[in-house]
């Protein structure tokens, strides 16, 4: 039975910390009826812009999911991190900066989430990911709606079936900007780093073997931070991959056999009525 996701974090609050009343308040805003309140992991606490502020998610006892890029973001953990694994003695940020120009219009086709430089100039930086994961099923206002109007100790129970979207998350979402920017990048002398959490890495087939922590091993600088039991962001796992490689990770797949694609095959086909030899 697929397991039933529900809120970990929500505006930034442990969703098991709350009382009815404040799931009552947050569940208006996250049904856009009250404005939203600050995003407590963003530098200067703007207003939340996730829609429905679900930080993250969680079956049972798991490790939180997380589904919010912003989550990310605190203490800066990450940009600090990075810099200290290459050696950056102060920590310089530019967050989206213009990476790709449409042929046609001139506009700002792309950009690198953050970039983490070694001083103001720019004469040295790396590019950083940060990815967060979908989620498949059914969505969650029916849940909010509910939180809304629950004034029960305990929460109610998620409404639907609902589970994080790997497939989607990775190689048909991050890949794309490991191929188009690592390859750039490694021109230009530098390196891209992508950020996951713990749960993203271990679906995309977690650690290596033997984990590289050199940096002239490979092109992509992976850093795999967790959230803890009482829900802060720390350092997990870091290692070094080449594009190749890191393609092949979030790839995360392989065929199936050829009978097994024709079992499953024959059980779907369905003949269009009217066609066929007409003689």
């Amino acid at each position: 039975m697929s397991p039933r996701y529900s809120i970990a974090e929500w505006f930034g609050r442990p969703f098991t910390s709350l009382a009815a009343s404040e799931r009552q308040t947050l569940a208006r805003c996250a049904l856009r009826q009250d404005p939203a309140p600050p995003c407590p992991f963003q530098r200067g606490g703007p207003a939340c812009r996730k829609r429905g502020g679900v930080c993250s998610i969680q079956s049972g006892d798991g490790q939180p999911v997380i589904t919010c890029p912003s989550r990310f973001a605190e203490e800066d953990l990450l940009p600090s991190w990075l810099a200290r694994i290459v050696g950056f003695p102060d920590v310089y940020l530019a967050p989206e900066v213009p990476f790709m120009r449409s042929p046609s219009t001139g506009r700002s086709a792309g950009r690198v989430d953050l970039v983490v430089a070694r001083d103001g100039d720019a004469s040295s930086w790396f590019g950083l990911e940060i990815q967060a994961v979908y989620f498949s099923g059914n969505g969650m206002p029916a849940d909010f709606e509910l939180l809304r109007d629950s004034t029960d100790a305990m929460p109610p129970e998620p409404t639907a079936v609902r589970r994080p979207d790997w497939r989607s998350s990775s190689a048909k979402r991050l890949m794309p900007q490991l191929q188009v920017k690592g390859p750039t990048l490694r021109r230009w002398g530098t390196k891209l780093a992508v950020a996951v959490d713990r749960p993203f890495f271990e679906a995309i087939g977690g650690p290596s073997d033997e984990p590289s922590n050199d940096l002239n091993d490979g092109d992509i600088v992976w850093l795999v931070p967790r959230i803890t039991d009482d829900y802060r962001l720390v350092e997990h796992h870091w290692e070094v991959l080449s594009l190749e490689a890191s393609s092949d990770k979030l790839l995360s797949a392989e065929a199936i056999k050829r009978q097994e694609f024709e079992d499953a095959l024959r059980a779907k086909l369905q003949r269009i009525e009217g066609t066929g030899s007409k003689d």
